[in-house]
């Protein structure tokens, strides 16, 4: 008899408890926030969260997955190294929106239609994952993000019947390294040197799941998506106005690059001109040749995926170091070099690299006539 009571009330406790559960869970709203892009670097791309709003509890949270510790004392090593972790964190929404507010960065908002207890098990997941032991996470621009984390929850917590709808209007087709400077249209010198970091792996066409690195088409992912053939969000609604973006300045790299290329060609051409066209011809075969060895560090040297494979090290020559100081009888090594300009030139062609060539252009030429400057002094002084 005391066994029977016993399990009644085993039955009963468990009985309310998951009535508790799914009560709580019909107090839950659950939506995306889209953030606009700011005139920093690192804003640039805009910025995402999860909105959870309990009325029972009468709170209003956000969770952020692109913090990051800016007081750790190897920071920089390890954000140039590829091994700064960032963490998932919460904070109230309206301390949440303070920045945009400021910085007058737009903000959407998409409310989730889940039913309630598939909501519950998102807020219990953003809940687990803010366990000390389940925050931390290596970042990765293109592949582990602020926007990826958030992807990767829904069909990870709603399984089989979830499905993302297509983010690219009218089936278009991009590489990451398109999409990237889309972003950067207004940051020139940004723009210049990261696609001289990034390497071929960033020329692929993306898939549709990939290019929800981004949070605007993470927005654009969930807005079309399905559940079980459902639809599973409201369309996105501005919440927060921003400014409009400023039109694109002066092209600063292009710039310099024609007049560095202009006094190369002229110091190499004009014969009163010689110790110009050496001293220039020696500045670009340093900086050309250190930039060299800084792509092969990025390269070798770090976990930024996107940065292996890099083929601008056809022309950015780290061995040019050496040539800057010694041009003496290196003819061959002209040859060798013009080829790979060359080479360099016909990958982007074929778009199996793809180069910044509207600022490297110049450059390239400038380099072109160096390499023939030695190329020439070699065989004279073989004649000899």
């Amino acid at each position: 008899m005391i066994r029977k009571i016993c399990l009644f009330f085993i039955c009963l406790f468990a009985y309310t408890f998951s009535i508790a559960q799914t009560d709580t869970a019909y107090h839950l709203r659950v939506s995306l926030l889209t953030c606009g892009v700011g005139d920093d670097l690192y804003a640039s791309f805009g910025h995402t969260g999860v909105r959870v709003i309990d009325s029972s509890k009468h709170t209003d949270i956000v969770y952020n997955y692109g913090t990051f510790d800016f007081g750790d004392p190897n920071f920089y090593i390890k954000f140039t190294r590829g091994k700064l972790l960032y963490f998932i964190s919460s904070d109230d929404f309206n301390s949440f929106m303070q920045e945009y507010i400021i910085e007058k960065r737009s903000v959407q908002e998409q409310v989730f239609l889940f039913p309630a207890v598939e909501k519950h098990e998102i807020d219990s997941f953003l809940r687990w994952n803010m366990l000390p032991q389940n925050m931390y996470y290596k970042y990765d621009f293109l592949f582990d993000n602020c926007a990826t984390r958030i992807r990767d929850i829904f069909p990870n917590v709603l399984k089989d019947g979830f499905q993302f709808g297509f983010t690219m209007p009218d089936g278009k087709e991009m590489t990451f390294r398109q999409i990237i400077n889309q972003y950067l249209y207004r940051k020139q010198w940004e723009s210049f040197g990261i696609n001289l970091l990034l390497g071929s792996r960033i020329d692929k066409i993306m898939t549709n799941r990939e290019t929800m690195f981004l949070p605007d088409f993470l927005r654009n992912g969930l807005a079309n998506g399905t559940v079980n053939g459902r639809p599973i969000s409201s369309e996105p609604d501005l919440i927060l106005p921003g400014s409009p973006m400023p039109p694109a300045g002066l092209n600063g790299p292009l710039i310099l690059n024609i007049i560095l290329a202009l006094l190369v060609i002229i110091g190499v051409c004009f014969k009163p001109l010689r110790v110009l066209g050496k001293i220039m011809s020696s500045l670009l075969l340093l900086v050309t040749g250190l930039l060299g060895f800084f792509m092969l560090f990025m390269w070798f040297g770090t976990d930024h995926q996107a940065c292996q494979d890099n083929l601008n090290i056809l022309w950015a020559l780290p061995t040019n170091v050496i040539l800057a100081f010694n041009m003496k009888n290196k003819s061959r090594y002209a040859i060798i070099a013009i080829i790979l300009v060359l080479v360099s030139l016909l990958l982007h062609l074929l778009k199996i690299q793809e180069l910044p060539l509207l600022q490297l252009f110049p450059l390239l030429i400038a380099m072109l006539f160096i390499y023939g400057s030695v190329y020439r002094r070699g065989r004279l002084n073989t004649k000899k």
